[in-house]
């Protein structure tokens, strides 16, 4: 809806009067926003180029930029797992024209999040916001170096909240922010900070068909991660040992063993030596729930199977022949 002003609206003493901020005075309050954030955040971004083996088998060697932020003093370097993952070796380049070769401290596929560490005196850092806040239509401005060219600043707005996006390993990161700030390949692992500089995203991928439909992790999700990567090296997760696809159950199934549940997983094989390996699990079963939880999909079992999952006794509820069966499952460390 447009509202045009009425005579005594437009009136010089009504302070929603149309001249009290100029086109001018507006763009530049949001100008200085952006360039606010650009001095703050700038010099934390980096340059990071990823020497990987051919995947052609010959001597000439792979690799491409991608892009990264220093989150402590002592050089801690968050970026994308795609961009180092299998690296041979990690340059990492400053604003300040300084190159560090970095060394690797962890890498998580699954959220598409890494760690790399490099040495050197009065490093800039990025501070994480919390994403929880974030609100649909908020300024959202993604730093990083596009086609390997050094830094380059894109400002949009929060176009989504809470989407999914499949990862390469085939799980899918919960939380991940839908953005209209212009992403490109080499801006992958980049920062997607607030108004106020604050890295609230770390930006992972675009779909390149479509116009202004980019994505970020969360920042919340982005520490949790950070934080196991440090200590451990990677993020501990569970597994059973099964590959199987979704389906849909029968109604008449749901409805004579009142499931909670219109679709579940068929177990199509069963890795020898694994968790389920002898405990009672057939193929053709249908796994519908873990622990008491429902389970519709191969991704709801795979937020099940997280780190408090490993050695613990649990219970997979399956369907047999069309009867719920219940089959006791220590899940192992996902390696």
């Amino acid at each position: 809806m447009v509202h045009f002003l009425t005579h005594s609206e437009n009136s010089p003493d009504n302070p929603f009067h149309a001249s009290t901020y100029t086109d001018d005075e507006i763009l530049d309050a949001y100008s200085r926003t952006v360039v606010g954030v650009a001095q703050r955040v700038s010099d934390a971004v980096v340059q990071i180029q990823a020497h990987k083996p051919s995947r052609r088998g010959n001597n000439r060697q792979g690799g491409g930029t991608g892009s990264g932020f220093i989150i402590s003093s002592d050089g801690l370097v968050v970026t994308n797992s795609h961009v180092v993952s299998g690296a041979q070796k990690v340059e990492v380049s400053l604003q300040d024209g300084r190159k560090f070769v970095a060394k690797p401290i962890g890498d998580d596929p699954a959220t598409d999040i890494a760690v790399v560490q490099i040495h050197g005196e009065g490093l800039t850092t990025a501070a994480f916001g919390n994403s929880e806040h974030l609100q649909v239509g908020q300024v959202a401005i993604a730093i990083g170096n596009p086609y390997g060219f050094q830094y380059s600043l894109t400002a949009g707005v929060v176009s989504a909240l809470g989407r999914t996006l499949r990862t390469e390993t085939g799980r899918l990161i919960d939380d991940v922010i839908q953005t209209d700030a212009a992403l490109n390949p080499g801006n992958s692992g980049g920062p997607l900070v607030n108004s106020k500089g604050l890295v609230i995203g770390v930006n992972t991928a675009v779909i390149l068909p479509a116009q202004g439909i980019c994505f970020a992790v969360a920042s919340n999700l982005v520490q949790y991660v950070v934080g196991k990567l440090i200590l451990h090296g990677k993020v501990r997760r569970g597994f059973i040992g099964i590959a199987g696809q979704a389906i849909k159950l029968h109604p008449r199934v749901v409805n004579y063993n009142q499931l909670n549940v219109t679709s579940g997983i068929l177990v199509e094989t069963i890795e020898p030596n694994s968790p389920v390996a002898g405990a009672g699990l057939l193929n053709r079963d249908v796994i519908i729930g873990f622990n008491g939880k429902n389970v519709a999909s191969i991704d709801d079992l795979h937020k099940l199977l997280d780190e408090n999952s490993i050695g613990r006794a649990a219970e997979l509820l399956v369907l047999r022949s069309n009867q719920v069966e219940r089959i006791s499952v220590i899940p192992a460390e996902l390696k």
